[in-house]
């Protein structure tokens, strides 16, 4: 049997629904195929079950530090894990609950549940038994959690981001192996919940920093929580019912494993090897990043599949591009935003724009905050970390940051709108600042960037002269 459409897309996740709001504006012929479970990996797996664990883990972490000032009383006996977890699910099961009927609601009777597989540019197997043929295919089949092929005998013991929010009960001594974005939030969450936790990173960088003396500010407040060992490539091996993980020269027993070593495409038995253009080592075709088209064909990969970016709004954004040039004649090229990556770590870690590059360092200044002395922070007990912009010594432009700092989440998306309209490091000084905030700590860093900059302006003056600019009403 044979169907023809004008467009599938193969995956309902973030990006697979952003591409499918497109095309529903403009043709009611299309299929949205997935293979389930349906309510897209943020809600059922990713941003939102992790956040409301964090949420709990960050109460009761400043419960215990009042309580260690003797404020409150001492909490009796270690957490009720079970419930915790009990609770997390149920806020998960609401949100993946929302996903999957806000799918059905937007596809309607143009999704189908069942497995596709490409047998060219311009058809699709459904359910290995019925051809479908199209002109536009969009691929956002999304990702995985990665695990080392060493690790498959005994993969089903280990955890990821898939299955932990699924176990009634968590083992007290576990072991982190990955300390990117996602390794470092999970730990924390659970060293805070009263679990021993170890955490172990062959990259020596945490949550993907790129400066150095960012990284050590990172380092030296999450190992105020909880060990973690870096610059090895941990080693793990079942021990019984435990497992023996070693690292260099440190060999330590634990009970479980959290694998956070990043995600792989879901690409396998997918067909791309019949798009007739090469693959690379990890089954991935050439693509443009900013029309999503992969060679010359017909066909887009978006989202998570690209094994680019695995964030929310870079799979919506392309979700979208995929989607508008599925429906046109000819792929047209769209500007990607500013590149912003958030870990909800305390501090928190994140990166903005264009981060420190040693090979552009003559060209680049960087401007310094440390947080240990912020007003604000310390006011609040919670001064840690750094904050660290990058401007362009010839122009001021500020081209990026990178901070491990409190309220990093707020400062990051500030920070993103300056690069994203090309702000100078002078522009941004003369930005009103209210004290005592966070955002001061912007500000001190600006001015060691400013500093630094040569040209005529004047390092000292924030303020512009009344005749450098019309005269603008009071309100």
């Amino acid at each position: 049997m044979t169907k023809t459409v004008d467009i599938v897309v193969i995956g309902a996740g973030s990006a697979g629904l952003a591409a499918v709001r497109q095309i529903a504006k403009e043709t009611d012929n299309y299929l949205l195929i997935d293979r389930g479970p349906l309510g897209t990996t943020c809600a059922r797996v990713g941003c939102m079950p992790s956040k409301a664990l964090i949420s709990i883990a960050n109460d009761l972490h400043r419960a215990n530090k009042l309580a260690a000032k003797g404020w409150i009383p001492q909490s009796k006996g270690p957490v009720d894990l079970p419930a915790i977890l009990d609770t997390v699910r149920r806020k998960r099961d609401y949100f993946a609950t929302g996903m999957v009927e806000a799918t059905h609601r937007l596809a309607g009777r143009h999704l189908i549940e069942g497995r596709a597989r490409l047998i060219g540019p311009d058809r699709v197997l459904l359910k290995d038994t019925e051809e479908i043929r199209c002109r536009k295919i969009i691929i956002a089949t999304g990702s995985r959690p990665f695990l080392p092929q060493a690790w498959q005998p005994f993969a089903d013991r280990v955890l990821t981001s898939d299955c932990l929010f699924e176990q009634p009960d968590l083992p007290r001594r576990m072991a982190l192996v990955g300390l990117g974005v996602i390794g470092i939030e999970l730990g924390l969450a659970l060293a805070r919940l009263g679990i021993e936790v170890t955490g172990f990173g062959r990259n020596p960088h945490l949550g993907g920093l790129r400066d150095p003396r960012v990284n050590e500010a990172a380092l030296e407040a999450i190992r105020r929580e909880f060990p973690v060992h870096v610059g090895n490539e941990a080693q793990v091996v079942t021990d019984g019912d435990g497992f023996i993980i070693r690292n260099g020269n440190r060999s330590i027993q634990v009970d479980g494993v959290i694998a956070g070593l990043g995600v792989t495409p879901n690409v396998e038995e997918l067909g791309l090897e019949t798009l007739g253009v090469p693959l690379d080592d990890r089954g991935l075709p050439p693509f443009n990043p900013n029309t999503l088209q992969i060679a010359d064909l017909p066909v887009f990969i978006t989202g998570d599949a690209t094994g680019s970016l695995s964030l929310l709004h870079e799979a919506q954004d392309e979700g979208f591009i995929a989607g508008s040039n599925a429906l046109a004649s000819n792929p047209r090229c769209f500007q990607r935003r500013t590149p912003l990556r958030v870990c909800f770590s305390d501090p928190q870690i994140a990166s903005v724009g264009c981060t420190v590059n040693l090979h552009r360092r003559g060209a680049v200044v960087t401007g310094r905050c440390d947080f240990r002395q912020q007003a604000r922070a310390f006011a609040e007990d919670r001064n840690a970390g750094a904050l660290h912009v990058y401007a362009e010594r010839t122009t001021a432009r500020l081209i990026g940051a990178e901070m491990a700092v409190p309220g990093g989440e707020h400062l990051a998306h500030l920070l993103a709108l300056a690069v994203q309209q090309q702000l100078t490091v002078h522009q941004l000084l003369a930005m009103p600042y209210y004290h005592p905030t966070l955002e001061e700590g912007l500000r001190t860093a600006l001015r060691d960037a400013a500093e630094q900059l040569p040209g005529p302006h004047p390092t000292t003056a924030e303020l512009s002269l009344c005749e450098s600019r019309p005269e603008a009403p009071l309100c």
